[in-house]
């Protein structure tokens, strides 16, 4: 049976993954958090790595490595951690650029396919294996995709090439029958994995008892197969040789895996969200009598925990987003309070990424998120490093730091807990995988006050942990109270207001705090009507005759930000059609009816905005009160339509359309996508590229009658009289837009005002964008090479030192922040706080409000609308830009009132 070895395994003098020549490496002066008494033990001292594996750990004397070649690391009391684990990915199977040549997460040929084996599609040549290491992800489970019931068996994987260049060398532990070895009898088996999806994954294959009973015909084939080989081997133990000659003993290449199940040789992965799900899964294991490892994506396991201790063979680790509420149905009731919940109900929480749903470099952001909404720091650790390995059945080797473990260690230029976390050097069998110094990058720069080296000092969220489970996920989201008169703020550290005048509106100044420098002490602001009418001390005085007094306890007012890229305000759940705008028409693949009087079909957005939705109101409550919304929609790899229509801006938080401050502008820019096509069978068929640019530049050039939508919103992209915002990636399909640009300039005698949004690779023409004075929307801000458009995205420190934010700055670019996947748009501050940081801090404080306030006015034509009418938020505790800060009001100038959350 598998289960860790005993004793002597931690006393092996080598690792099975060692690779001849490796020197070892002595890390001096660290501060080690091993990840072992339930994530409690931290270790002040030395650690040596040797020969794949962790050889000593606290005082080490220079007798165990004087006589050998040793690299030696001063850390400077930094801290170390093993390397980081993710439960579940698809990395290796959607490779990085997404290929039509490298997808191989899932399988159309049914529903029940359990002798597949992810390993048989597994591409070495993903780069998402540097980027995910790049985030101290050493470790990952590669699981296939969940849109079959059964989608096959998962493989555990080192994310370091090997010399041999191989998929099986990346393995660890691979089953002894994989590559044809024999178990050795004096150690235990090792551990398989199998995954298995439910809920609305799986559809295409039938309805939720569709996916039960395929499960359950599954399990008694299965069953079937077992019990036979059981028979038969009883009879052979009785000596009943005549009975069984002329038999061979009973195997069945497509149920040998399940059998195994059933004997408790596999570890089980069931990704269901919903309820009802996870009950049909526990009912599955109590009637096969098998155990299940962990549930992945269980957005609902925090309201059922009594059922999921149900489980047969006791309780499963749960897998979760810190905040992927709302993609799906089945997710819509997901928590970031859950990990918390869960924890406290002595679940097993591990943090995931689903890569590439979320990017696997940036595990240690889900576990970061979980620690701000209540999540203790040893368990938010633990949640990617100690339970995840565990979860596999490997922690005798990963996920703890201990001597005679793998030497997969991470050193990081702070607490892994701090926003912006960044690894200095990355070992994975005791090989340098990032850091080296001969690199030069510069990592940590700005992180030297003692602070750094603590966990953040987090938010209370008590009161809405309880809200989140008596109302199952779906806490009211209305203001506490509205206060239309005086309102003061006591004990504010930063203040960063929008600035009136005819020169200067709409820029953010500091009036204390100024990047964080100017003064550590705190001071008072006093509200009237929703507008700031005193900064300063002597707002003390006036403050006593306030309506409320609200102490923000050294935290911060600084300007609402605004939502760029996704669908907010246009659907409420992502994956229901029912409930969004629906199905645009496409004038490159469909006629558009003649009743609709346009042949482009360009619509407005403003004309289905929705209001109310919990996305809308939880940006809203997270300091995001302003979105700007789009018809282009490009979720992972793909891209959107090429007419992405006209976009509005909208006060997130209004009650309706109706509403006199809802819509700021109700059409705000013309937007279009133009790029190659994605690489998915089942998406839209783009044209080609060159046709995509002929087309526009026909419509651009007075190609379209002006009494029609089409004609009449070129015209005036054309004319420079609205934005056009082109969705696209690529460097070369940049220039050859600004070359577009010059001759519509040219031959109208007009200037445009040209936005690249997403623009993932315009940091390549910084120079030249710049000179042409077109703006830039970085959507998402950290850049991923998810398509061949996407292939050059700079990936920032540790493995470069300039981010595309930093370099299109420093050009004069005017540049904005987005998000194109709505559940994320409440995490904005973070962006902005973690580009600042990745900046080393170029950027300051300043800069980085402007980034998602008045920047993005600038580029949308929006300054006359906004400007010092614009919202404030008020934070207690922090910063706007951290894990300190908690939003707690919102004031606001054009309702004349104060929204207190």
């Amino acid at each position: 049976m598998p289960g860790p070895p005993e004793g002597q395994f931690l006393e092996r003098d080598s690792s099975d993954r060692y690779e001849p020549g490796t020197r070892a490496t002595l890390i001096k002066n660290v501060t080690l958090w091993t990840g072992g008494r339930n994530g409690t033990e931290v270790v002040h001292g030395d650690v040596l790595l040797d020969r794949g594996l962790v050889r000593s750990i606290g005082h080490i004397p220079r007798a165990l490595y004087v006589d050998r070649d040793t690299d030696v690391v001063d850390a400077h009391g930094a801290w170390v951690t093993p390397g980081l684990v993710d439960l579940n990915t698809h990395i290796g199977l959607i490779s990085a650029p997404a290929m039509a040549g490298a997808l191989d997460y899932s399988s159309s040929h049914g529903p029940i396919l359990p002798w597949l084996r992810t390993i048989d599609g597994f591409n070495t040549h993903d780069d998402a294996f540097a980027l995910a290491v790049a985030g101290g992800v050493t470790t990952v489970q590669v699981v296939p995709g969940s849109e079959n019931v059964i989608g096959g068996q998962a493989f555990m994987v080192k994310l370091r090439k090997t010399s041999e260049r191989t998929s099986m060398s990346m393995l660890i532990e691979p089953p002894y029958a994989l590559n044809g070895s024999k178990p050795d009898p004096d150690l235990p088996g090792r551990w398989r994995y199998l995954m298995q999806a439910c809920g609305e994954s799986v559809k295409r294959y039938g309805n939720r008892m569709d996916t039960v009973w395929a499960l359950r015909s599954a399990y008694a084939e299965a069953r079937k197969v077992r019990d036979a080989q059981d028979a038969f081997c009883m009879r052979a133990e009785a000596g009943l040789w005549n009975e069984i000659a002329d038999e061979s003993y009973p195997e069945d290449l497509r149920w040998e895996a399940l059998v195994d199940v059933l004997r408790g040789r596999v570890k089980v992965t069931m990704q269901c969200s919903e309820a009802v799900d996870l009950d049909g899964a526990v009912r599955l294991s109590q009637e096969f009598k098998f155990r299940i490892a962990s549930f992945h994506n269980a957005h609902e396991a925090y309201l059922v925990p009594g059922l999921l201790e149900t489980t047969y063979g006791g309780v499963p680790t749960i897998a979760l987003f810190s905040d992927e509420s709302r993609y799906k149905r089945e997710a819509y009731r997901g928590s970031k309070f859950a990990p918390r919940v869960l924890a406290d109900y002595g679940f097993p929480v591990a943090m995931q990424s689903n890569h590439p749903t979320l990017n696997s470099r940036h595990l240690l952001f889900e576990a970061q998120q979980a620690h701000y909404y209540g999540l203790p720091p040893p368990l938010a650790l633990a949640s990617v490093t100690s339970v995840p390995a565990a979860a596999a059945g490997l922690s005798h080797r990963i996920g703890i730091l201990r001597e005679g473990a793998d030497a997969d260690v991470v050193l990081w230029d702070s607490h892994p807990l701090q926003l912006g976390a960044t690894p200095r050097k990355v070992w994975i069998d005791g090989i340098l995988q990032v850091g080296n110094d001969s690199d030069h990058v510069r990592i940590g720069l700005g992180k030297t006050s003692p602070e750094w080296l603590d966990p953040p000092q987090v938010p209370d969220f008590d009161a809405e942990r309880e809200a989140a489970l008596k109302f199952e996920g779906l806490a009211p989201l209305a203001p506490q109270k509205t206060v239309a008169g005086r309102v003061a703020f006591r004990n504010v550290k930063e203040v960063f207001l929008r600035q009136s005048g005819d020169d200067s509106a709409g820029v953010v100044v500091s009036h204390f705090g100024l990047d964080g420098t100017a003064n550590a002490g705190v001071t008072h602001v006093t509200v009237d009507r929703g507008r700031v009418t005193c900064v300063g001390p002597v707002c003390e005085g006036e403050g006593r005759n306030a309506e409320v007094v609200v102490d923000l306890r050294g935290g911060t007012i600084a300007p609402g930000m605004m939502a760029f890229g996704s669908a907010l305000g246009i659907e409420e759940i992502e994956s229901e059609p029912s409930t969004g705008d629906g199905i645009l028409y496409d004038p490159f693949k469909e006629v558009v009816p003649s009743m609709v009087g346009d042949f482009g079909g360009l619509t407005r957005v403003d004309d289905a905005l929705l209001f109310g939705t919990r996305n809308a109101l939880v940006a809203h409550r997270a300091g995001v009160t302003y979105a700007t919304t789009s018809f282009v929609q490009s979720p992972l790899f793909l891209r959107g339509k090429f007419v992405g229509g006209l976009s509005a801006t909208f006060r997130t938080g209004a009650p309706n359309a109706l509403e006199r401050t809802a819509i700021i502008k109700s059409v705000t820019a013309l937007h279009i996508s133009i790029g190659r096509p994605a690489p998915t069978s089942d998406s839209p068929q783009v044209p080609s590229l060159s046709t995509q640019i002929a087309t526009l530049r026909r419509l651009l050039l007075e190609g379209e009658d002006t009494r029609t939508q089409t004609g009449e919103w070129f015209k005036k992209a054309a004319e420079g009289t609205i934005p056009l915002v082109i969705d696209v990636s690529s460097a070369d399909i940049m220039a050859t837009l600004i070359r577009l640009k010059s001759e519509v300039e040219e031959k109208r005698g007009t200037y445009m005002r040209m936005v690249f949004s997403r623009a993932t690779e315009a940091y390549l023409l910084a120079k030249e964008i710049a000179h042409v004075d077109i703006g830039v929307i970085l959507s998402p801000p950290r850049q991923y090479p998810w398509s061949w458009d996407d292939r050059r995205a700079l990936a920032g420190p540790p493995l470069t030192n300039e981010t595309a934010l930093a370099i299109l700055l420093k050009h004069g670019v005017t540049v904005g922040l987005g998000n194109w996947h709505t559940p994320h748009v409440q995490d904005t501050r973070f962006d902005v706080g973690w580009a600042v940081l990745e900046s080393n801090n170029w950027i300051n404080k300043r800069q980085a409000y402007e980034l998602v306030s008045t920047n993005l006015e600038k580029l949308l034509d929006l300054e006359g609308w906004v400007g010092d009418m614009g919202d404030l938020v008020a934070y207690e505790g922090g910063s706007a830009l951290d894990f300190t800060g908690k939003p707690v009001a919102i004031v606001s100038p054009a309702k004349a009132a104060v929204e207190l959350l």
